[in-house]
Formats: structure tokens, sequence, C-alpha cells
């Protein structure tokens, strides 16, 4: 009889310290997952904005820099476009105010004069004579203005694709770069001397950046 006595205790004993053992198990806190931090490579955020203008910006996750980047672009399309049909506008009325052909008159739709002075059958070698060569330079010199803002409606096409590269490939290398306390820049006066050995007392500002 004590022996069975003796076998309850101690099984009742083990149920209690399995049973503990389990709630110590359940409170035990699990570890943090580290999470991982977006680190874009800039070579790769520079092939994505040399293959298409834009991508490196999406790449670097710079979303609100899209805009900029089709709105750069836009604006000189626009540009190309208003200068060369002016180009094309100034550079035909050239050529009909300089042919001495009659029935070519487009240069009529610039040069407005009182249409008194207008003999169609002469015309153009006595349209407004004494102001002629006047007409015929201003003429040529809106051909040269938009002649030369077209060209470089080009080449800022071409600096505006540069720019989207370079600007994608810059966000990548410093999409994680530390910009914490160490990094300051104080503003101190210091002492100068002249060129002649002695101090002289003046105002001067010294800046001084510790990183």
């Amino acid at each position: 009889m004590k022996t069975f006595q003796k076998i309850v205790i101690v099984s009742i004993l083990q149920l209690l310290c399995i049973q503990q053992n389990l709630i110590a198990q359940d409170t035990l806190t699990a570890p943090k997952l580290k999470r991982h931090m977006f680190k874009p490579e800039p070579l790769r955020a520079t092939m994505l904005a040399v293959s298409f203008p834009g991508l490196g910006q999406i790449y670097n996750k710079k979303y609100w820099k899209i805009p900029l980047v089709y709105g750069g672009f836009g604006g000189l399309i626009y540009s190309i476009r208003f200068n060369s049909a002016n180009y094309t506008k100034f550079m035909k009325a050239y050529q009909d105010f300089t042919d001495l052909i009659p029935a070519t008159q487009s240069y009529r739709n610039i040069i407005k004069t009182d249409i008194k002075l207008y003999d169609p059958v002469l015309s153009p070698t006595t349209y407004i004579a004494s102001n002629a060569s006047y007409y015929k330079d201003a003429l040529l010199r809106m051909v040269d203005y938009y002649k030369r803002y077209r060209d470089l409606s080009y080449i800022g096409i071409a600096g505006w694709y540069l720019v989207t590269i370079l600007d994608a490939n810059v966000d990548a290398s410093l999409f994680n770069y530390d910009v914490g306390p160490n990094l300051e820049l104080t503003v101190f006066p210091v002492q100068m001397s002249s060129p002649v050995g002695y101090t002289v007392a003046s105002l001067n500002v010294g800046l001084k950046i510790t990183f």
C-alpha cells in the first residue's frame, strides 16, 4: 500500500512539472526578425535609366520624380515643335520675298502694311521699295532665331536624358547615406593673421564640418 502511494505521489509531481514546463515554453518571446532594408544598386539604376527614361527613378522608389522627368521631355518636345513651325513659316516667307515671283506671297501674312503700298504686279521688288532690304534682313533674322532655338531644344533633350540618368545613379548611391548627428556644420569666429606676421582686428567666419 505504501509503495502504491509513493507511485501516485511521484506521478502527480511529474505531471505538475510537465505542466509548468509547458507554461514556461508558452511565455517565451519569439526573436524579432530583422527587417530587410532596401538598398538599390547604382549600376542597375543607371542601366534602367539608360534603357528607358524614368525606370531608374521607379527602381529607386522615387515615384514623385516621374512627372518631373516626363514634364521636362514634354516641354522640350513642345519647344521643338514650336520653333520648327516658326522656322518653316519664316523660311518660306523669306524665300517668297526674295524669289521675285508675284504668285508667291506668304510673306504678306507676316509683313503687315497698307494695301495701297502693295503692287501685285511688280511685287515684291516694289513692296515698300525703300524698306525692302530691311524686311528681308528682318525675315532672315527670324529664320536664324527659330533655327537656333530649335537646335538648342534638340540638345536640351539629350542633356535632360543625361540628367535623368545621373539623377538615378546619385539617388541609388546616396539612398542609405548616413545623415545622423555625427555629420554637422558649425559656424564660429576665427582669428586671421596678416601677411606681415601680426594679427589684425577683424571679423571672420569659419565653417567646420565634423564627420
